[in-house]
């Protein structure tokens, strides 16, 4: 573990708006607290990072790596008509990517998700369910551990 990874610390609003699922190699799994959409954000667990060209070569690999896995399970588990995958960082200046499962029937479609609907937060049970789902699939992807 480098100094940077043990710096890491999640952004105090995505810690609130979240559901911490695990880790891949470089990311931090997170399931976004609403569920209008089935909606999850990867961030690097390095310190300081607020854009993806601060990332060195591998890591940037490592993060494209992380997220197309994901994108693909997610594409597959929840049969998406579209994968929305987003770093904007508007808000939480914390370099994380959003990665959203869209239907042409959901509430936001075929704009984007932000502002339109007031969120649905998961149960416990719901959030748990999901993550046993993703551990599933995402067995023996990049060394996916979900979280304790």
């Amino acid at each position: 573990m480098d100094e940077l990874e043990l710096e890491f610390e999640l952004h105090p609003r995505l810690q609130a708006d979240t559901w911490v699922l695990g880790d891949f190699p470089l990311c931090r799994l997170l399931l976004m607290n609403d569920a209008n959409y089935p909606w999850f954000i990867l961030v690097p667990r390095r310190a300081g990072v607020t854009e993806v060209y601060h990332l060195s070569a591998s890591e940037r690999a490592q993060l494209i790596e992380e997220s197309s896995a994901l994108s693909e399970t997610l594409a597959d588990l929840f049969m998406a008509r579209k994968m929305n995958v987003a770093a904007l960082g508007n808000m939480v200046s914390q370099l994380h990517l959003h990665h959203v499962v869209r239907y042409e029937d959901d509430i936001a479609w075929p704009g984007p998700v932000w502002g339109v609907a007031e969120a649905r937060p998961y149960t416990a049970e719901q959030a748990e369910e999901i993550s046993r789902k993703l551990e599933v699939l995402l067995d023996g992807e990049l060394a996916f551990k979900l979280s304790d």
